[in-house]
């Protein structure tokens, strides 16, 4: 059988190796990695915001971390300490997560990734937690994770691959206010969302740590494996 293929956004900054030092297509390699090893060959994406017919070649969906989403998305001002949006990016992502949705694609989103799906889902986010919550936990510092418990409901599929409690790392100061149509499935000791999925669908995650950051294996093994049956179903309807 072969393996499914999965595609991961990724995003545009400024990259140097070698004798370059230049705009570059990036993502952190641990998200290849996690799919790879979990038996799925990663497709990079790059921000394209013309349609998502890419998606009739992939059995799944990763939406990774990184910059904060235009508050505009969710029709709020700008905080201060919220990033320069990345227009391009908001809108590449958005539409391969829509259409993604609408296949019934299995879909996972990785911290910004989570975020995207509660809007997906016509939820909004808080853009900036220590004003919330009173302390900067959830991101130590720039570059510093932060580490601390979540506790997910029985019977979600978040519980599934982790028990109803476990300990994450965490780099992250905005998090999901209002997860729409989302159920929440996971809260740090704080409140903070830390997973949300549709039952309806068979695999749409997302978790507000880091998977890919520290080698949980977990994770990555639960979602393509959905991938894989994804695959195997749309080849039987093939025949």
């Amino acid at each position: 059988m072969s393996r499914p293929v999965i595609g991961i956004a990724s995003y545009r900054d400024r990259a140097r190796w070698n004798i370059w030092d230049t705009d570059a297509t990036v993502l952190q390699q641990g998200y290849v990695d996690g799919v790879h090893r979990a038996g799925g060959r990663a497709v990079v994406l790059p921000p394209d915001d013309t349609d998502a017919d890419v998606l009739a070649r992939l059995d799944g969906l990763l939406l990774p971390g990184g910059a904060d989403i235009d508050p505009a998305r969710y029709g709020a001002a700008r905080h201060a300490q919220t990033d320069t949006p990345s227009a391009d990016r908001d809108a590449g992502e958005l539409l391969l997560l829509d259409a993604a949705l609408a296949a019934g694609l299995p879909v996972l989103g990785v911290c910004r990734g989570l975020q995207l799906l509660a809007l997906a889902y016509g939820g909004t986010l808080h853009q900036h937690l220590p004003d919330l919550v009173g302390h900067n936990g959830h991101c130590p510092a720039e570059g510093v994770f932060g580490e601390h418990p979540v506790h997910l409901v029985p019977g979600s599929l978040a519980a599934a691959v982790y028990g109803e409690r476990t300990v994450v790392n965490s780099h992250h100061h905005q998090a999901v206010l209002d997860p729409g149509a989302l159920h929440v499935t996971g809260r740090a000791d704080d409140g903070v969302v830390e997973a949300a999925e549709d039952p309806s669908l068979p695999f749409v995650l997302g978790v507000q740590w880091h998977p890919e950051v520290f080698g949980d294996p977990e994770l990555f093994a639960a979602f393509v494996a959905a991938c894989a049956a994804r695959s195997l179903q749309g080849a039987a309807s093939s025949r």
